[in-house]
């Protein structure tokens, strides 16, 4: 069992304690338990009780309640307090922003215990004379409530990816099936979907249906349509499953693949219908007059305009990264040490690592005080020794304040190789004032990247509005690197920016801003995530060598 799984469930337990009122010390004991145990670098679920324990912050009691979970996949005191919550209200618990404190009052004193009834509530203006509730406190509710209903039936590519991968792997051991590809949004690799799509070629696909039923990678359901099987993963993603004949399944790839309006764009240079014979999908696009278009681009952009005229981009691949920049270690938030974070970037075959704990003002994360930061930089300087030719960049994540300074006076910035400047705090702002505040930080010369511009959680945090194409331009005209933050959760520049940004000629950097050894693989979404919008090898900051990298970094310094 995952730690984040044990983590998650204590902090279900303690939000329902909290609820129901139980104990304070106690709600407060499993809440620091969950983000000890989030964050703790050995798989929890190895240990026995007694080492459970020991760790600090866990105690005997928690120890007892992890065991139970890990043994029989429960923990007894929490099914207990399910029975007692009413659905609706553990579904509330779910939504960012509505802790168990406010839903209290709600449950309790306006009997509301259901998303939809809180909706009703906060048109009608039932919060505002509630205790601890105003006017701003229920339209933010409302905003909170319309961002989750409108993402209902969505999923992050990388939870999708995980089945999906399961999925074909089963696939391809079935007897029976001559063909087969993912495809639709899956296949286009979209930050967000709503199903899991396969394309399957079979000569007895009745066989294939019952046996994709008992799998046991699927919920089933049972689909009207006489060639479409469609259920449901375990963990609710839509699947939907379609039988094509032999001879039409290039056409049906390319049909089904396809954005409606890439598609839309297909159907104006000729009618696919003539092409249901096709031998594969390059055959098509040639038939076409056009270039083969990779599945990540047909969004139905520019692609089809460049793909006629002979001007589609060769899209960065995920070898063609020479290094990773934005990284975390104990210092701040993260899990491991520079060194253990340096040999897994070595193992990954990178040439240089960049080490971005947060700043000073990050006190939530651990932020670093300069006397810190000193030592920090002494021991990249012993394992820079010991490493080389590998390379440790000396970075930090400085916030950006509200008034678009950057932590540190400028004698201490001046001591990094580069810096990621990010927004973490009041990110409640209207457009112009997060605009404003975002070019202010890109005009401070000592910025060297944007982070996580919008500072957007897919599926769970909107993001600040901002003026791209203003932000975009600032960092054009201040020789500063946006950021395409690889974490699958953020992906943060959007992808549909990135051509503006080649336009302006900014570099993009794909960073994993990770935790943990393991969040170096999520450079691999940045890179899928980067192809959509067309970015080429040659305007990937990461792209650049060693040599390249470090050159870079001492012009931009020059210039201050």
């Amino acid at each position: 069992m995952e730690n984040k799984v044990i983590a998650r469930t204590l902090r279900l337990l303690s939000q329902l304690m909290e609820l129901h009122e139980a104990n304070p010390f106690k709600v407060r004991s499993l809440s620091n338990a969950a983000r000890k145990i989030d964050k703790f670098p050995q798989t929890i679920s190895s240990l026995n009780p007694d080492e459970l324990e020991k760790i600090d912050g866990i105690g005997k009691s928690t120890a007892a309640k992890v065991a139970e979970l890990i043994e029989t996949g429960k923990v007894a005191e929490l099914e207990t307090l399910l029975d007692q919550t009413p659905e609706g209200l553990v579904e509330l618990l779910s939504i960012k922003g509505l802790g168990p404190k406010k839903l209290q009052i709600l449950w309790k004193q306006l009997g509301i215990d259901t998303p939809g009834e809180l909706y009703y509530a906060c048109n009608e203006n039932r919060l505002i004379e509630a205790k601890g509730f105003g006017a701003k406190t229920q339209e933010d509710i409302k905003k909170l409530l319309e961002f989750t209903m409108n993402n209902q039936g969505k999923f992050h590519y990388s939870a999708a990816l995980a089945v999906g991968e399961k999925l074909e792997k089963w696939f391809r051991a079935q007897d029976g099936i001559n063909r087969l590809s993912p495809t639709g949004e899956f296949r286009r690799r979209s930050e967000v979907l709503t199903r899991i799509e396969f394309l399957v070629v079979s000569e007895d696909k009745e066989t294939v249906f019952k046996s994709l039923s008992n799998s046991g990678l699927l919920k089933e359901y049972i689909s009207s349509e006489e060639n479409t099987w469609t259920g449901f993963t375990l963990s609710g993603i839509k699947v939907c499953v379609y039988f094509a004949p032999e001879e039409e399944f290039a056409w049906r790839l390319l049909c089904s693949t396809g954005s409606k309006a890439h598609l839309e764009q297909l159907q104006q240079v000729n009618n696919l219908e003539n092409y249901r014979k096709a031998q594969s999908e390059q055959e098509i696009y040639q038939a076409l007059g056009l270039d083969y278009i990779e599945p990540e681009l047909r969004e139905g952009l520019e692609e089809v305009s460049w793909s006629a005229s002979h001007r589609l981009p060769k899209l960065v691949q995920y070898d063609d990264l020479r290094g990773c920049l934005h990284n975390h270690t104990n210092y701040s938030d993260g899990i491991h040490t520079l060194e253990e974070m340096a040999l897994q970037a070595i193992q990954n075959e990178y040439e240089y690592l960049g080490i971005c704990d947060h700043s000073k003002s990050a006190f939530y994360a651990n932020g670093l005080s300069e006397e810190r930061v000193w030592q920090q930089h002494e021991e990249i300087g012993r394992l820079n020794d010991q490493l080389a030719p590998f390379r440790i960049f000396k970075g930090i994540e400085s916030d950006i304040l509200y008034d678009g300074s950057l932590d540190y006076a400028d004698e201490v910035l001046a001591g990094f190789d580069f810096i990621v400047a990010s927004v973490h705090s009041q990110l409640k702002m209207p457009e112009e004032k997060a605009t404003s505040r975002l070019i202010t930080a890109i005009e401070n010369p000592y910025t060297t990247i944007l982070g996580h511009p919008t500072g957007r959680l897919l599926l769970a945090r909107q993001g600040y509005a901002i003026d791209h194409e203003k932000i975009i331009d600032a960092c054009a005209s201040n020789g500063v690197v946006i950021e395409l933050n690889a974490n699958p959760f953020r992906l943060d520049l959007d992808w549909r920016w990135i051509q503006y940004a080649l336009r302006r000629q900014v570099m993009i950097a794909i960073n994993p801003d990770a935790h943990r050894k393991e969040g170096l693989k999520d450079m691999q979404y940045g890179v899928w995530a980067a192809r959509k919008g067309g970015l080429p090898a040659s305007a990937c900051f990461n792209a650049l060598t060693l040599e390249q990298a470090e050159d870079w970094f001492k012009q931009k310094k020059s210039r201050i």
